[in-house]
């Protein structure tokens, strides 16, 4: 939430906006398997991100078990630096990987538009 939060902040746009709503599904996703009042929490989860001043990264989350809002420092949950910057150059290279694959497949489509009848054309006959 707080990395969305930073990115909603910058006014930024484009694929920004889209990667700060995607990563707010994931505390939508554990407030909802948690049984939490999805919309509430994630209201109240944004205003404590909103309001954070202090100095440091804004350590509010959601409490698996419980549903209810809870510092993260304090129940001692902490998510290093190293596996989160993983997570999203995995998440990148993996859209990335799928576009390329797109545009392949909707190449040979194009490609495929030309011939009628493929096994004719291969046979010479059309």
């Amino acid at each position: 939430m707080a990395v969305s939060q930073l990115l909603s902040r910058k006014q930024l746009k484009g694929p920004y906006t889209a990667v700060a709503q995607a990563l707010e599904i994931i505390p939508r996703t554990l407030a909802q398997n948690c049984g939490a009042n999805t919309i509430r929490t994630l209201t109240a989860l944004r205003a404590k991100h909103a309001s954070h001043s202090g100095d440091g990264v804004c350590a509010w989350g959601i409490d698996g078990e419980s549903g209810q809002i809870v510092d993260m420092n304090v129940k001692g949950i902490w998510e290093p630096l190293a596996v989160k910057m993983q997570t999203y150059k995995t998440a990148v290279e993996t859209a990335i990987l799928l576009l390329r694959i797109d545009d392949i497949v909707s190449g040979s489509k194009k490609r495929g538009d030309d011939i009628v009848n493929p096994a004719a054309a291969a046979q010479g006959q059309e």
